[in-house]
């Protein structure tokens, strides 16, 4: 018997055991259900941020596509990525422009819950904006994967704001004024 034979007798012989023992079946791949909800708070408010002109439904569209995109560049829990990125991008301190006898002094302040959501999606929306040659729902699928890794326009805002407000920390006793 040549080697090539034999090579084929084994490798048939360990396919059999394989298929016998069940290890040779393939997995069948889980289909992907969108967490897309129109009754999530933050999933609502980044809509109405998306929307222009009244057009709620591409808004929605371009969510759920983002999502869609975000699957299939192996992001497993997609939900969670969403929710990492908003959390990635809000900031909890800025600096505010105040005028003290005269003269104009940024004051670090802490930001309200309701300004964090805000200036967090915002950032992210204009992230997804600034990129260009894509559709916008893979421009936003790329931010919000981005700012979940600690990367991108949003995440670098925030680090911003955080580094202005510790550069005047100095100010901050103006702040009562």
């Amino acid at each position: 018997m040549s080697d090539e034979k034999v090579a084929a007798a084994a490798t048939a012989s360990e396919n059999a055991e394989k298929t016998e023992k069940g290890g040779g079946k393939t997995k069948k791949k889980e289909k992907f259900v969108n967490p897309f909800s129109y009754t999530d708070e933050l999933q609502s408010k980044f809509v109405n941020c998306i929307m222009k002109n009244g057009k709620k439904t591409v808004a929605q569209r371009i969510l759920k596509d983002a999502f869609d995109e975000m699957n299939r560049r192996k992001i497993d829990d997609v939900m969670g990525a969403f929710e990492k990125a908003c959390k990635n991008a809000t900031p909890t301190m800025e600096a505010k422009a105040k005028r003290v006898g005269g003269s104009v002094y940024q004051i670090p302040l802490e930001v309200p819950l309701k300004r964090q959501r805000s200036l967090a999606i915002r950032w992210l929306l204009a992230g997804a904006r600034k990129r260009k040659g894509m559709p916008m729902y893979k421009r936003l699928a790329s931010e919000l994967m981005d700012c979940a890794s600690e990367a991108g326009f949003a995440f670098n805002k925030r680090e911003e704001s955080h580094r202005m407000a510790a550069a005047n920390k100095a100010f901050a006793h103006l702040a009562r004024y």
